[in-house]
């Protein structure tokens, strides 16, 4: 027994000597250092961290990123950089700071020699563009947008980063005085220092993947969208959100710019003066005067999210809905959560989630209007009619609860991705176009056992959690996170989901107009797992029917 022991730590040995790390890396701001882990032990991975890159200079309030000045020296990148200036989940108080704009990347590295010409994965968080950082929410070290284990599964580089959010990173006044979509040009800048850095540690610079859940997934859409990264994104994954939902565009910017300016103390009869005074205010103070109301509200929560990007004329030129020639020749894979909608309907009909107190269909008929306050009462009458056409005399409330449901998710996320996709497919040339719905339970024990899958439900399995806390998941919520990592970094490797490094549970079949084919992400995925015509009937409401409607 002793010789194969000694065997065994020889050949470790002889492992270590031969493990390819990056050391130190050279970029355009300088030289950084970053961690290099061992994972496993008879046949261990390895993987170089690098957490805190600057990507551009501290943020000023109100303007566009700048070009970080570099420095000298070799600058040690080991720890997660605070997030951008924004307000904490109480919205009592603030957290992050102004110089927020850093990167973290992970290289995974093979056993002889160091990577080259990896495909990268660039992550872009959601958030509702209120709140949010690159490295995610944390239990003690335990990091939701941790690259690591997508890295070392898939052969990927991982990276995340920081952009502003809330008033600091989206007021606008409209106008050339505060245009807004700060925090849409940080990503911009976070992408292109990407496509110009990222060889230096492995990575293939015309092979970058941008992805991105729910305000992440708009801002991927968005970042697809606009003429500023023609030629730096060659494909893009959207989960959750994408440009045309009804909030990633803000078309009132000045009245919230109004409305916050007024509670700071600045002038809000002249843009000029409002933006100057602004930008001399502080930016806590700024940061707290908006707060996201929770409770007695008039309308579906939706509307009350004041601070997305807008059309600005020149990051956004026109209408999402048509700049999608810009997207051409990127390949792109996007999907809804199948009760994405459920996280705004426990605020807008908080009785769904308590199986004693029933919702009644004045309730739902209240939600209809709310969603449909831009056609008026002809919709209203259409909308209400078509989704509670199965009802019955007497629906059961489980029933009535999905409705309120499906009509959120829907509205909010489910129609506008079909939107969006149909729209990829048809201006793509080369590019390939893929749909999914996620539908794996949601584990939030508070919820009835009906609830299918969350907002932001999805993360947790493409992130490999499951694999890092095992205690905390079952077999089944392994198998879905496998499956989601092989199919989401064999697209980021080659375009098609299917082909890769990693094997997939069933073939996912491009998406056409013909036939709108979609996968089933749940925990079992076969052949029978490829769908057709997503909820189509409500789809073609809300896209034709409703958008024909006059408005009142």
């Amino acid at each position: 027994m002793a010789p194969l022991l000694n065997l065994l730590a020889f050949s470790s040995l002889l492992v270590a000597a031969h493990t390819a790390t990056l050391g130190v890396v050279h970029t355009e701001g300088g030289f950084v250092e970053g961690t290099s882990k061992k994972i496993g032990v008879i046949s261990p991975d390895y993987i170089d961290i690098f957490k805190g890159i600057p990507f551009a200079a501290p943020t000023k309030v109100l303007e566009k990123p700048e070009k970080h000045p570099g420095w000298s020296g070799t600058l040690k990148t080991t720890e997660y950089k605070p997030r951008c200036l924004q307000a904490n989940l109480m919205q009592n108080d603030v957290r992050g700071d102004l110089d927020c704009l850093y990167l973290n990347i992970w290289v995974p590295q093979s056993r002889s020699a160091v990577s080259t010409k990896l495909p990268v994965m660039v992550w872009i968080y959601g958030g509702g563009f209120l709140l949010g950082g690159g490295q995610g929410a944390n239990f003690l070290d335990n990091y939701l947008y941790d690259g690591e284990e997508l890295a070392l599964r898939g052969k990927v580089i991982v990276v995340t980063f920081n952009y502003r959010v809330g008033p600091l990173g989206f007021l606008s006044t409209g106008d050339a005085n505060a245009p807004g979509n700060y925090g849409l040009w940080d990503q911009h800048m976070a992408i292109a220092w990407v496509k110009r850095n990222i060889a230096a540690f492995g990575g293939d610079a015309d092979n970058i993947t941008i992805f991105g859940e729910s305000a992440g997934a708009a801002s991927v859409s968005l970042q697809t969208l606009t003429p500023y990264n023609v030629g730096l994104i060659k494909r893009a994954i959207s989960q959750s959100g994408v440009g045309l939902c009804p909030w990633a565009i803000q078309r009132d910017p000045l009245m919230w710019a109004k409305q916050l300016g007024a509670k700071v103390g600045c002038p809000v009869n002249d843009t000029a003066s409002l933006a100057n005074c602004l930008k001399q205010t502080d930016a806590k103070a700024i940061t707290m005067a908006y707060k996201l109301e929770l409770i007695n509200l008039a309308y579906p929560l939706v509307h009350y999210l004041a601070f997305s990007p807008v059309i600005d004329g020149d990051f956004i030129p026109d209408e999402p809905r048509n700049l999608f020639g810009n997207a051409a020749n990127v390949d792109y894979l996007a999907g809804v959560n199948n009760m994405d909608g459920h996280l705004f309907a426990g605020v807008d009909v908080p009785n769904i989630n308590r199986p004693l107190q029933r919702v009644t269909p004045d309730e739902v008929h209240k939600l209809v209007q709310g969603l449909t306050l831009l056609k008026g009462t002809a919709a209203l009458d259409i909308a209400y009619d078509l989704y509670t056409d199965t009802w019955g005399a007497n629906p059961d409330q489980e029933v009535v609860k999905k409705t309120v449901i499906e009509l959120e998710t829907d509205y909010i996320f489910l129609v506008p991705t079909q939107e969006a996709l149909a729209l990829h497919f048809q201006h793509a040339k080369n590019a390939k176009t893929y749909s999914y719905v996620f539908s794996h339970s949601t584990r939030m024990p508070v919820y009835p056992s009906w609830v299918g899958a969350d907002h932001a439900d999805d993360l947790q399995y493409m992130f490999g959690k499951p694999f890092v806390n095992k205690l905390a998941y079952r077999p089944q919520d392994r198998d879905v996170s496998e499956a989601m990592m092989a199919y989401w970094t064999n697209f980021a490797a080659t375009g098609d989901p299917n082909k890769g490094n990693s094997k997939v549970p069933t073939p996912w079949l491009v998406y056409s107009t013909t036939n709108g084919q979609y996968l089933e992400i749940d925990k079992k995925i076969t052949y029978k797992s490829m769908k057709q015509d997503l909820r189509s009937p409500f789809v073609r409401f809300w896209v034709t029917t409703f958008q024909n409607l006059p408005s009142p």
